[in-house]
């Protein structure tokens, strides 16, 4: 019944889910871009239609209260931006403690734009072992999915220049909005070229 409630919500509001999603029990699951409040929404409701689970994490302010209780119950997992020593740590033990772990991250860490991404997604993929599931919300489209799976090479620049063009052609809804896919370093380097 969830499932059908999630799909006919999807339709009306002219979305739709692009399947299969990757089978494989265990990966990080990045979400880009990420501009809206709007993209929650629509992502649960994909996970509800598909009836795919996963977990997420967002900044721990927002579990305050009741509302926590029911974002734990949504796969909610917390955590204080802070103080963030040991997270990617813990998470990586999720991996090994779980038959089936899948964890969903925004790269941009907020809805604004932000001149690199965050590279928690990667070092963590890279400690848990497991790959990166390129998923996406592409609004003109109006298309939510998942695209190919990719193994970390430990180049992180060769990588990002893999993720950036896989999401060449998907825009969030403020696309202004956007953080540019490349990492502190590069963005750093390019500073320094343009002086």
């Amino acid at each position: 019944m969830l499932s059908w409630i999630c799909s006919k919500l999807l339709r009306l509001a002219g979305w739709k889910v692009a399947l299969p999603f990757p089978s494989q029990s265990h990966y990080v699951l990045i979400a880009y871009p990420h501009t809206s409040n709007w993209d929650f929404i629509i992502g649960m409701l994909a996970m509800g239609a598909a009836d795919y689970r996963f977990h997420w994490v967002a900044k721990h302010s927002l579990f305050r209260g009741p509302m926590g209780t029911v974002m734990r119950a949504l796969g909610g997992i917390p955590v204080n931006r802070a103080t963030t020593q040991g997270f990617i740590g813990d998470l990586a033990q999720r991996f090994a403690d779980n038959p089936r772990f899948i964890i969903a991250i925004t790269p941009e860490g907020t809805r604004s734009y932000v001149p690199h991404l965050r590279t928690g997604f990667y070092h963590l993929a890279q400690q848990a072992g497991v790959p990166i599931a390129l998923g996406y919300l592409d609004f003109p489209n109006k298309t939510i999915g998942i695209g190919p799976l990719l193994t970390p090479c430990g180049n992180i620049e060769e990588d990002m220049a893999t993720i950036r063009h896989f999401y060449a052609n998907k825009r969030g809804k403020y696309p202004d909005k956007e953080g540019c896919i490349k990492t502190r370093s590069s963005t750093d380097n390019s500073s320094q070229e343009a002086e």
